[in-house]
């Protein structure tokens, strides 16, 4: 057999994701927060962006005639002069920079998402900042997000917030060691036992090494650190946990025998064993219930009320309020929404002067980056305000009525409403909050899986279940605890068809004692 060269055509289908198509998925996945980052890195990379401060709420209605506003502008060709029209770009009109300037072979049709693709849905803040550094959001970008994010000097501090600083657990400490110990070397043992010191603070190390290390007699060490206990806050430098709530107590001079008994056996009390602690406090039962109440009252972590509070503000990405006419008005947070504008004025002005090949190139690439954004922006804005606006309409008896009316919803009610894939929906609900008169909640908190009704009417939401077994459990009474065969007979009455195994696992998940611990925890309470 000879071998010889020749030609064959193949025809094949592939599925490519462009970079403008990641950049649009990017948009999407992300919330207000990050994509306040990102717009900003994108702005100062590119010159012909800027950002619009124009004010008010974006609707799904104002977005829609904006964008036809900027369409019909478009086709009668206003504000085109010739001399931009030979160089390639079309100059602004005296009106503000318009989204839709860029070509039609490098963007998507109008009725096409540009993330409303079959990829994979779990498309993480983890990969987006993997594919891209510079989009990994930075340390402060939660705070300044909510107070204008950097632009100029609006969220400036007074001088004295900027000089005021709260002072740590070590800190406050030293302060008091050098009023309270007199001694040098007592003031040195001092500082090795502080260096022990966790931030809940409890001390960790050993006495004995201590007093090896500084080579000084252990009393002298255990008298150091009793001197330590009696500083603020109480309880501080506890080597236990009941060594640190007697502390607390002997400093309210609550400290008596039979409470220092009920410390001595903690264990007890986690199991909820009162009989067994009435033998060893040789107390009564009321007398039982206000030690434990006192314990209750004590903290059991003094030194993290010096900790700096590091928690995450939430920021809602869609606000929803009522409607004079009973109905929900749904629109997207403002004060964090990014508004980004083409700045076609300076790009005419800039493109009439002669200019290298690479110059040009550069503009150009400029330019199309810039258009695309702007558009993926919009799309973006668009696409959650399609989703959030169907979530409410469903839900509608969640945000009339409460949690009890939640209906079971899936990623693919709401798809086939709006007519987008289910990973366009789960890439618009991931990581994004929506603020209702009834609280702040995830859009993800909406999706429930749903519990068949026993009496063959419509299934009810697992989150209205849960709500339903946390109600009877709160108003069961103290004499007549329910137990879970209990409740999934009062749920059937109900019309909810459940097993007692999953009564069991949505109590141990909202943290709910079984019916045994809460008999003998509200014994103590009568």
């Amino acid at each position: 057999m000879a071998l010889s060269a020749r030609l064959d055509l193949k025809q094949s289908q592939n599925l490519v994701m462009t970079p403008q198509l990641q950049q649009a998925i990017k948009l999407l996945q992300f919330n207000n927060i990050e994509l306040n980052e990102f717009v900003e890195a994108e702005i100062e990379q590119n010159p012909l962006l800027e950002r619009d401060d124009g004010d008010g709420p974006a609707t799904l209605e104002a977005l829609e005639a904006d964008n036809l506003a900027a369409y019909d502008k478009a086709v009668e060709g206003e504000g085109t002069p010739d001399a931009a029209v030979e160089s390639g770009w079309e100059e602004a009109a005296d009106g503000p920079d318009t989204m839709d300037r860029a070509s039609a072979e490098s963007l998507p049709a109008g009725n096409d998402d540009p993330g409303d693709a079959d990829y994979d849905n779990n498309w993480s803040s983890a990969s987006v900042q993997e594919s891209d550094p510079s989009l990994a959001p930075t340390p402060g970008s939660w705070e300044n997000a909510g107070s204008g994010g950097g632009r100029g000097g609006e969220d400036l501090s007074g001088l004295d917030n900027a000089v005021r600083q709260d002072k740590t657990l070590r800190e406050h400490l030293l302060e008091q060691i050098t009023l309270d110990i007199t001694q040098l070397f007592e003031r040195i043992i001092a500082a090795d036992l502080l260096d022990s010191l966790d931030s809940a603070g409890y001390y960790t190390g050993d006495l004995k090494d201590v007093a090896e290390r500084l080579a000084c007699p252990l009393e002298t060490v255990e008298t150091v650190l009793r001197k330590l206990q009696s500083l603020d806050p109480p309880g501080i430098f506890a080597r236990t946990l009941s060594e640190c709530l007697a502390l607390q107590l002997k400093d309210r001079n609550r400290l008596d025998p039979a409470i220092q008994a009920l410390l001595d056996n903690l264990p007890l009390l986690a199991k909820r064993d009162m009989s067994a602690l009435l033998k060893i406090c040789e107390v009564d039962v009321e007398d039982m219930a206000e030690m434990v109440e006192e314990i209750r009252s004590l903290n059991p972590k003094p030194g993290l009320a010096f900790e700096p509070d590091n928690s995450e503000v939430v920021v809602p990405d869609v606000l929803v309020r009522p409607a004079p006419d009973g109905t929900w008005i749904v629109e997207l947070n403002p004060d964090t929404l990014p508004r980004v504008l083409v700045n076609n004025a300076y790009l005419s002005q800039v493109s009439r002067s002669p200019k290298q090949k690479s110059d040009k190139e550069y503009l150009s690439e400029c330019h199309q980056s810039a258009n695309w954004l702007v558009r993926s922006l919009h799309q973006r804005a668009t696409t959650i305000l399609k989703v959030a606006g169907e979530i409410v309409r469903q839900q509608d008896g969640f945000f009339h009525h409460g949690i009890q009316y939640l209906r079971p919803l899936v990623l693919r009610d709401i798809a086939a409403a709006i007519e987008m894939h289910e990973s366009t929906v789960s890439r618009v609900t991931s990581n994004k909050f929506m603020a209702t008169p009834r609280g702040i909640y995830e859009l993800k908190y909406f999706f429930t899986s749903a519990i068949a009704s026993s009496a063959g009417g419509d299934a009810l939401s697992a989150e209205a279940v849960r709500f339903k077994i946390k109600k009877l459990i709160d108003e069961e009474p103290p004499k007549k605890v329910l137990s879970d065969d209990r409740i999934v007979e009062i749920l059937k009455g109900q019309g909810v068809d459940i097993a007692r195994r999953t009564i069991a696992k949505y109590r141990e998940a909202m943290k709910i004692p079984s019916s045994v611990q809460r008999r003998r925890e509200k014994s103590m309470r009568i």
